[in-house]
């Protein structure tokens, strides 16, 4: 072989071993967040360390206000960041429901802390003719919402019920909560039963499987010291809800979790999901 010949098919493996380390580093890998599969919620918590929930009610009050100062762009489970991370699928599912609604959007965030997914998207909402934002939340965080956080068209309720008897909301919103209940298949049929026009799913992790998997998850400890019980949902499973009385418009892809496998075997994506209420057949 040639000099040339011989610089060609270094080239060739060189290009073949770059492809090949960028394949790797792309690919999901194992997770050590999430690990586990438990048979019931009960002995998921015998697993989890638990966390200190006025701990973390200061952590998201501190970051949110500096959110609502101005102070910081954005915040997400308590962490703060420079420029807002927009959840695109989220945003046209919320424009949808404003847009079949004359322009009036009345939002119910279930499980919205402090108001993150409000303010992630206020530069948006702010140019409805009219907008409204519920957070159905814990105790400690309706508390917290009202004194710091609360004004004319952000709320803080303490239940489902609460929130749709005041503001009589038109879209429901569901980002990174369904998957941190004991029992959010029952959550699911109550929204479903209050027939909002339009549900959004949104960070939910869903696996290819028959059957939804409980795991627990360790939060790192840059962000806080806890651990406790996570779902991840059969796609079936929890879509097969909406089918009666919904449409599925859309599912939308992830945007701030990468895909990983949970242990070693379910590859998890955190996705969303955009519901439409059905449009009774014309006589």
């Amino acid at each position: 072989m040639n000099e040339d010949g011989i610089t060609m098919s270094f080239r060739k493996r060189w290009k073949s071993f770059w492809r090949l380390l960028l394949q790797r580093r792309h690919q999901p890998k194992n997770s050590k967040i999430w690990r586990g599969d438990y048979p019931s919620w009960k002995a998921a918590e015998a697993s989890s360390h638990g966390y200190d929930a006025e701990v973390i009610l200061e952590k998201c009050r501190t970051a949110g206000l500096k959110v609502k100062r101005g102070e910081a762009a954005y915040e997400r489970d308590s962490v703060l960041f420079d420029q807002v991370q927009y959840s695109w699928g989220l945003l046209a599912g919320l424009q949808l429901g404003a847009a079949r609604n004359a322009g009036r959007l009345s939002v119910m965030d279930f499980g919205g802390s402090l108001g993150s997914t409000y303010f992630q998207n206020l530069l948006f909402l702010e140019r409805l003719s009219r907008f409204e934002w519920n957070i159905v939340e814990q105790a400690q965080f309706v508390r917290v919402g009202r004194a710091d956080f609360q004004d004319e068209a952000l709320r803080f309720y303490h239940s489902i019920d609460e929130c749709v008897k005041a503001r009589r909301p038109n879209v429901a919103v569901l980002s990174s909560s369904l998957q941190y209940l004991p029992d959010p298949h029952a959550i699911l049929e109550e929204i479903i039963a209050h027939d909002f026009d339009v549900v959004i799913l949104d960070r939910t992790p869903f696996i290819a499987s028959e059957r939804d998997l409980l795991t627990v998850q360790t939060v790192p400890a840059r962000i806080y010291q806890a651990s406790y019980p996570a779902w991840f949902f059969s796609r079936k499973g929890l879509e097969r809800h909406f089918e009666a009385r919904y449409d599925l418009l859309a599912r939308t892809p992830p945007w701030c979790t990468s895909p990983a496998f949970i242990n070693s075997v379910h590859l998890a994506s955190w996705e969303g999901v955009i519901f439409v209420k059905k449009t009774p057949p014309s006589r």
